[in-house]
């Protein structure tokens, strides 16, 4: 199995979008996928039109920080929808910073959460808030490899360098295996700014970059705003990430 981050401490670059409809094309390939709401601010739960009950991975977590008794499967969803299953977030996630900022193995406390549900799952993607705090730090520990999500506009690789610092440091102190899977272009039209854009990156990281572009197109949207996997275009692009992804993994 493969626990996948998708990070870019930069908002707005299709993060949610990614593992809502990567989550779906894989489990359309047979695969079982889990699918993580990492972020206090809940879209990947809207998203998925899901109203979370009293466990979520807030008290999940502030359990699991404080080596307390918590049951991670009582907090997991079933979407037929989208055919994967999910872990929702709220707002109680943003406490977080508060206890991890005095717990023991602070960094580790997800790994420790999600090893009850490693073998449960081909694929655990995880969506990530946008910022390079603790709970970013818990991801990248606790995953395999990173998705990074990229907007092909101005300003695109604002962050990246601070990205790859943590995944660095991260991979040298706490968890050696961690890959980059790749970059992932998205956002993605035909100006001439998202030609140059592409064009300058595919060169900055070589070896790094997925063939797979998502472009920008009015189905992911409407999926966003429907609470459904995207049609089209999209579901295709995504789909080719899938093979993309699952070819890489042998």
């Amino acid at each position: 199995m493969s626990i996948i981050a998708v990070a870019n401490q930069k908002g707005g670059v299709g993060k949610t979008t990614t593992v809502v409809n990567l989550g779906t094309a894989l489990a359309r390939k047979g695969k079982t996928v889990l699918c993580i709401d990492f972020d206090p601010q809940a879209n990947l739960t809207s998203y998925v039109a899901c109203e979370p009950g009293e466990e979520t991975v807030a008290t999940v977590m502030r359990a699991a920080a404080l080596f307390q008794p918590a049951d991670i499967g009582a907090a997991v969803c079933r979407s037929d929808k989208f055919g994967f299953d999910f872990l929702p977030a709220d707002l109680r996630l943003s406490e977080a910073d508060i206890y991890l900022a005095t717990a023991m193995s602070r960094e580790t406390v997800l790994r420790r959460m999600l090893e009850p549900l490693r073998q449960a799952y081909d694929y655990i993607l995880i969506d990530c808030n946008p910022s390079l705090g603790l709970l970013l730090t818990n991801v990248l520990v606790a995953s395999d490899k990173v998705i990074i999500p990229v907007q092909t506009q101005f300003f695109a690789t604002q962050g990246l360098s601070a990205l790859e610092s943590v995944i660095r440091n991260v991979r040298m102190t706490l968890n050696p295996g961690l890959e980059i899977a790749g970059v992932l272009f998205t956002f993605r039209d035909r100006t001439s700014v998202s030609e140059a854009v592409t064009e300058s990156l595919r060169e900055q990281y070589a070896g790094t970059v997925f063939q797979t572009e998502i472009s920008r197109r009015q189905e992911a949207i409407n999926s966003t705003m429907m609470g459904k996997p995207a049609a089209g275009d999209i579901a295709r692009e995504y789909a080719a990430l899938a093979d993309e992804l699952t070819a890489m993994e042998g």
